[in-house]
This record gives C-alpha cells, sequence and structure tokens, in this order.
C-alpha cells in the first residue's frame, strides 16, 4: 500500500492509528531494556498520540501550502547509485509448489585491483520468492566449491563430489552480506568498509520458497565502494548451534552457544535468525565474575528479519565471552508453527529451524578472517 500522498493514506488513518498504538509499526522489536541503537525507527509516545487524534478526528488534511517537497525516490536502490551492480547471470525458475533446495550461482567479478564495498545492497528480481539470501566473497585462493560451475545455477545435490556437496553448507569464506525479510542494506561508516580482494568471485547462496505461482528470479547485489582505502576492515562472524533438538509442543524451548573472540574486536551489529518457531532471540556479554550484560532481546519477528546497529559500537577485547540465547514456540499456540507435533532439528527448510547469531565486527583493515581467528598468547588468563 502506498503512503505517500494525503489521498492514499487518508482510508488507511484507522489501521494507522491502530498500528503504531499496538508499537507494531513501525516494525522494531529489540526490548528496550537492552542497548541502544542507532536505526531504532520507534515513534515517540507523542508521535503515536498525534497520529491516534488525527485519525479520531476523520483525518483531516493539512494545508496544502504547509506541505514538504514531493520526495524523490532513487531509482530502485535504497543506496547511492551503485558503482557496480553483479547480477546473477542467468535466471533460477522456481516451482509453483513445494520445497526449493538452496540454489547457488557463482559470479566472477574480474576485479583486477582490490576493492572495498562500504555500502552493500541485495535487491531480488523476484522478492515474493526470496526466503533469504547470502551473498559470500571468495577469494582467488580459496579451494571452496572450485569444481562448481560459474555463471549458472546449482544445487548441492548436482555436485558429483560428496565432498563439495558438504561444503557448499559450510565455508569459511567471509559474508559480503545478508538479506531477510525486512532487512537494509549494509551502509559502513567512513573508514570502514568489507574487502573484496582482486579476482574473486561473488557466490549468491538463494534460500526459494514457493507461493502458488511459478516465477524466476535473478538477484543483483548493488555495491558503492569506499573513496579511499580504509583503516578497518568489517567481517561478519556467527554463533550457532546446530544441535538444536525442539520437542513437539515445546512453548518456551531454550537454545544457547557461546563463545571467546580470539582477537580485539569493534562490534557494531546483531542480526539473528530463526525461522517459524523463533520467539526470542539475545545475545549476552557473560564475565569473568559470572555477570551477565545483555546486549540485545528480540522478540523475533519471522517476517521482519533486521539488523540491530549498535548506536555506539562496543570495543571488545580478545577473550570476551559471548553468548547467544534462543528461545523456540513449538506449540500449537504459534500460529506459524507447521507442525507442533514434530520434534524439529536444524534444517534448510522453513519447517525445520536455524539458530544463528550473525554480528559484524570492525579489525584493522590488513587482518583477514582466516588470521582473526589465531589466538596469540594468553588471552584472558587462558591460552
Amino acid at each position: 500500500m502506498p503512503l505517500v500522498t494525503y489521498e492514499e493514506t487518508r482510508s488507511w488513518a484507522g489501521k494507522m492509528a491502530a498500528a503504531v498504538e499496538m508499537k507494531m509499526m513501525p516494525p522494531w522489536f529489540a526490548d528496550p531494556r537492552y542497548g541502544h541503537f542507532s536505526n531504532d525507527p520507534s515513534l515517540s509516545e507523542e508521535e503515536i498520540a498525534t497520529i491516534a487524534a488525527w485519525a479520531k478526528a476523520g483525518a483531516p488534511a493539512g494545508d496544502a501550502r504547509d506541505a514538504p517537497a514531493p520526495r524523490k525516490w532513487g531509482e530502485g536502490w535504497n543506496i547511492p547509485q551503485p558503482d557496480l551492480v553483479v547480477k546473477m547471470p542467468k535466471p533460477v525458475r522456481i516451482p509453483a509448489r513445494g520445497e526449493v533446495e538452496y540454489t547457488y550461482e557463482i559470479v566472477a567479478t574480474h576485479f583486477a585491483l582490490d576493492k572495498w564495498a562500504q555500502m552493500a545492497e541485495v535487491r531480488p528480481s523476484s522478492a515474493a520468492h526470496v526466503h533469504h539470501a547470502v551473498v559470500y566473497i571468495r577469494p582467488p585462493d580459496s579451494p571452496w566449491l572450485r569444481h562448481a560451475p560459474v555463471g549458472e545455477p546449482f544445487t548441492a545435490s548436482m555436485l558429483s563430489d560428496p565432498e563439495e556437496r558438504r561444503q557448499a553448507h559450510e565455508t569459511t569464506s567471509d559474508l559480503l552480506l545478508v538479506y531477510a525479510p525486512g532487512s537494509a542494506p549494509d551502509r559502513w561508516a567512513d573508514g570502514m568498509a568489507k574487502f573484496v580482494p582482486a579476482g574473486s568471485d561473488l557466490v549468491f547462496q538463494m534460500h526459494y520458497t514457493t507461493n502458488g505461482e511459478a516465477a524466476s528470479d535473478e538477484t543483483s547485489v548493488g555495491l558503492v565502494f569506499a573513496k579511499s582505502a580504509p583503516k578497518q576492515r568489517v567481517i561478519t562472524l556467527q554463533l550457532n548451534n546446530h544441535a538444536l533438538l525442539i520437542p513437539p509442543e515445546a512453548e518456551d524451548f531454550r537454545v544457547e552457544v557461546e563463545g571467546t573472540l580470539p582477537n580485539d574486536a569493534i562490534l557494531l551489529s546483531l542480526f539473528p535468525h530463526m525461522h517459524l518457531r523463533g520467539k526470542r532471540f539475545e545475545y549476552d556479554i557473560v564475565h569473568d565474575d559470572g555477570r551477565v550484560e545483555t546486549l540485545l532481546r528480540v522478540n523475533y519477528h519471522f517476517h521482519w528479519q533486521l539488523s540491530y546497529k549498535l548506536a555506539k559500537p562496543r570495543e571488545l577485547k580478545a577473550g570476551t565471552r559471548l553468548r547467544a540465547v534462543a528461545w523456540y514456540d513449538n506449540s500449537r499456540n504459534n500460529p506459524h508453527n507447521p507442525d507442533p507435533e514434530k520434534t524439529v532439528t536444524w534444517g534448510d527448510q522453513t519447517s525445520q529451524e536455524m539458530m544463528v547469531g550473525f554480528f559484524d565486527v570492525a579489525v584493522p583493515a590488513g587482518m583477514d578472517k582466516r588470521r582473526y581467528f589465531i589466538r596469540h598468547g594468553e588471552v584472558g588468563g587462558k591460552k
């Protein structure tokens, strides 16, 4: 529904007032008791009251002379016009019904020089069918999926090598960005960017869902490059627990995972990912004295998967103990639950579950993801 002009908006006034009074809109699911985030779009109580009063009064028009100039919308992108658009060379055919195996497409960048991507945005051509997309950076010396086809879609089951079939779901390659319903483009502060080495490929990992209508998709990613080499490199890390086992009818099943940072880093943002049984997700720092500091707690909404960007980036020392905790509702009280009588395990499809706590950190520009995980000497009294 467009809400650009008064004429388009007036008929929705009552529903708008109800949505903002219930705090369903703008979508934001972070518990306000924990953390402050630069992309929090929440309305103040005064703003909510203003919208409610306007709707109750019959949604009167203001004086046209006070109206601001019409907004000028970008041509298809929510970032500045990209310096480069990388598009999947061949469309993926999506059936009307059934489950679709994860689909991959490897695209050569042909970069002769190293590049620093300060902004990036994924744009599916058939957004209604994209459950999520992950774009990986595969540097030229990476052995990952080296026997897979380039420039055409494939699935893990199409690969002849059993090891490469397994590798399709496991990689140490850095993420350029993650796309999911409701997610926003990546925009890194000046002096920070994602590194794309010369000769790299971009690997699109696409999870499609069917909706009764056959379609095709040719997803693109737009890149805005930093004007000069930054001092800090952004890398995406994750805490995940593949061993989750959610019993039937469990209303509040808890799953957790933790790890320690091998080197210093600056924490920039947090992006939780679960499926239809996801209920809450939390990121914590567990201090040496046992004190738990909650960085973010989200009342999870599968259809609005947001990245929560820290208002003030947090310096974390090597040895910092990070924990992610997820809660699931596998009961029949969950209206989105595909089958409350089923024991649920990790899996790619929405009828299964995931527990992934992505988080973005800034490290020195010369440090890659592999080097970041090399621990040096004693950290926090531990080797």
